[in-house]
């Protein structure tokens, strides 16, 4: 599937708009799916930011995050304090949608292994 992502950096009054393509439809949507949609969408916002930059490594924290109900979709509204994102359409059930992304962030907050 092919979703648009319109980013607005708060140095800017304008938007820009980016095509991400993700593989599986929203419906067969697993918390792995909802991750890489996410980190889609924040390597979007720091492309619009840093267009010469090279790949970057994306944290899913730091932001805020809502489902946006839309006629009937849902798009996926993100905001830090530099920045914000609307990714639309997402063919899903918002309760569920919203549920994945709960686990997801909640799943990268947690400690991982720690080499010392």
């Amino acid at each position: 599937m092919v979703f648009d992502v319109e980013i607005v950096l708060r140095e800017r009054n304008y938007a820009v708009t980016e095509q991400i393509e993700h593989g599986r439809e929203p419906q067969a949507w697993g918390e792995a799916d909802v991750e890489t949609v996410l980190k889609q969408i924040l390597l979007a916002i720091d492309r619009a930011k840093n267009p010469s930059g090279g790949s970057r490594h994306v944290a899913l924290r730091g932001f805020s995050w809502i489902v946006e109900p839309l006629e009937q979709q849902v798009g996926i509204a993100i905001e830090s304090p530099m920045d914000a994102a609307v990714a639309v359409p997402f063919a899903i059930d918002r309760a569920r949608l919203d549920g994945l992304i709960r686990r997801v962030i909640a799943a990268a907050a947690l400690p991982g292994p720690t080499i010392h």
